[in-house]
């Protein structure tokens, strides 16, 4: 049997909860379709991360998020938006993949999945970007010490540690291994620490450079990564150094497997932009929505938790004016 929803939402995250709550106001019967677990990118964050945003900011569905400081911990975070998804009831199908979109006939899209198969007479893609790491694109990256993600400082105690990156991700995971015992490296493709570092890391992690208690490359990028070594262009020359493991915090991009697959185009500017209306976040594809970072496209520093919580009003409200429509 294919079950039948008006809105059907790909994508677990805030976002996608947020739609799947507004949709539950506005009385549209929905599901939401997530590959992971609720909340699948925050759950992948480091174990330790503090968020940059209020409480309050990360609030969505009208319940309250009270943290024990003005800024949120990953723990927080999870049980918070867990209490969403019991307040609310949302209909979520958790470890569920989608694999195919197709058209059938003029009104409804047949959506295939890892589990079974639905209908849906909307779409909303909130599949967010940190599902997809941005590559070194260097000779050995494939080896087993290569990590692009970092959960804790715990398996790196004792070890050479090279951290590449500059950013928010990059300092925190080289500071957090330094102080748990690890020999730090950073390599740093620009001239300085990323500015808008947040503010209470950045005088840390540039202190910390100054003294020598962790070692920078500024103006440098790995050129080779060996079991036992790395290879690192400087403007100083070439240098190799012993290494145990390299943790590449380069950043995510979104996954465009499925906007492709949906028809969904992309604009001709450098971050690749998803095209769709700015005042309904309808796509160029009928009744296929955007909704959160996925907005942004490559420019994945554009969008929040607090600045698209917006999405899923403005997507419902569209919905709903079309439905009114069509009963007219």
């Amino acid at each position: 049997m294919t079950d039948q929803y008006e809105v059907l939402i790909i994508g677990a995250g805030p976002i996608g909860m947020a739609c799947a709550i507004e949709a539950e106001k506005a009385g549209l019967s929905y599901v939401v379709i997530e590959k992971g677990v609720l909340v699948d990118s925050l759950f992948h964050f480091p174990t330790n991360m503090t968020f940059f945003s209020t409480s309050n900011l990360l609030e969505i569905g009208d319940v309250p998020f009270i943290s024990h400081s003005d800024k949120p911990t990953r723990r927080e975070a999870l049980e918070y938006y867990r209490r969403v998804w019991q307040s609310w009831k949302l209909n979520i199908k958790l470890y569920e993949e989608v694999q195919s979109v197709h058209r059938r006939g003029d009104s409804l899209f047949q959506v295939a999945t890892t589990k079974g198969t639905y209908l849906a007479g909307n779409l909303v893609v909130a599949t967010g970007f940190y599902g997809k790491h941005v590559p070194l694109n260097v000779p050995g990256e494939e080896l087993p010490k290569v990590r692009h993600y970092y959960g804790e400082a715990h398996p790196y105690i004792g070890q050479k540690v090279l951290v590449v990156g500059a950013a928010n991700s990059a300092c925190d995971v080289a500071l957090e291994t330094y102080l748990k015992g690890s020999e730090v490296t950073m390599v740093i493709r620009t001239g300085e620490i990323y500015p808008r570092v947040k503010y209470w890391i950045k005088p840390n992690i540039e202190n910390r450079i100054k003294e020598g208690s962790i070692k920078a490359y500024f103006n440098s990028n790995i050129k080779e990564i060996r079991e036992h070594e790395v290879v690192i262009n400087t403007p100083d020359g070439e240098v190799t150094l012993e290494n145990d493991f390299v943790l590449a915090m380069t950043g995510y991009q979104p996954d465009y497997t499925l906007l492709d697959e949906i028809g969904i185009q992309t604009g001709k500017d450098e971050f690749s932009t998803p095209v769709f209306n700015d005042e309904t976040l309808e796509t160029n594809v009928p009744n296929v929505y955007l909704a959160g970072v996925i907005c942004g496209g490559l420019k994945t520093n554009k969008l929040f938790i607090e600045n698209s919580r917006v999405h899923a009003a403005m997507i419902m409200k569209n919905i709903l004016e079309e439905k009114a429509v069509q009963q007219t």
